[in-house]
């Protein structure tokens, strides 16, 4: 969510740099890029580290409240492309699932907002015990949308992110954002934005991962129910 669907990562920071300070802590840009992608545990522990004098899950709610009270404030910051991406994936039958580290109550504000033609299914960072990048939330993802794993296509902005989603099994369009996604060795599709990227060209771009993933299937290279199914519908 935060960076591939909804431009909240300069939120998010502003929101760390206003608690150190209300504690007399150091905190620089380089700390906060470090953040992107990471469970907001993990993140509430190196706040705490840096000197802000709360307990992890205090800081993990004073934060999720702040960007919660900007996102409300104004119209949700959409990611180009994104969207209107989500939107076709709905009418054409395509079943998509929002996977976020952000606590289920944030990510349902962008899930309500997108309404009827929105997710199917929100996994979120307080619905699993391990954060990103152990693949536990696409796992988790793809089990309520009744789908292996191997046939999703999963969109990230961020290192940690990526690694959950290649971990997964998921073939995985990383669209770089805040942090720079060129040198990492992982991901199936590397993309700068998802401007212009419909529903025919994300099948365009991931067609032949998913069908290297279908080859490896039990039974052949036949592809599975929801391989076939992604494809029927991207025609």
């Amino acid at each position: 969510m935060d960076g591939t669907i909804i431009d909240t990562e300069p939120i998010w920071q502003r929101s760390q740099v206003e608690l150190t300070q209300r504690h007399g802590a150091e905190w620089t840009h380089e700390d906060g890029l470090s953040l992107v992608g990471s469970g907001l545990e993990r993140s509430g522990e190196i706040l705490r580290d840096k000197g802000v004098d709360m307990e992890v899950e205090e800081i993990v709610q004073w934060m999720t409240d702040y960007v919660m009270r900007e996102l409300r404030s104004a119209e949700l910051p959409w990611r180009p492309g994104a969207r209107e991406l989500i939107e076709e994936l709905h009418d054409r039958g395509v079943p998509t699932a929002l996977v976020t580290m952000s606590r289920r109550k944030m990510a349902l504000v962008t899930a309500e907002a997108l309404g009827d033609r929105g997710f199917r299914v929100v996994v979120a960072g307080d619905d699993v015990d391990r954060p990103k990048p152990y693949p536990d939330a696409y796992l988790a993802a793809a089990a309520a949308l009744d789908v292996d794993p191997t046939a999703c296509v999963a969109v990230e902005d961020s290192a940690t992110g990526v690694a959950a989603a290649v971990a997964s099994g998921a073939v995985t369009v990383a669209v770089e954002h805040i942090v720079p996604l060129a040198d990492i060795a992982a991901g199936d599709v590397h993309l700068t934005t998802l401007e212009g990227v419909d529903v025919d060209r994300l099948a365009e771009l991931t067609g032949p991962a998913l069908a290297a993933r279908a080859a490896h299937q039990p039974g052949g290279a036949a592809p599975s129910a929801s391989s076939a199914h992604l494809e029927e519908t991207t025609r």
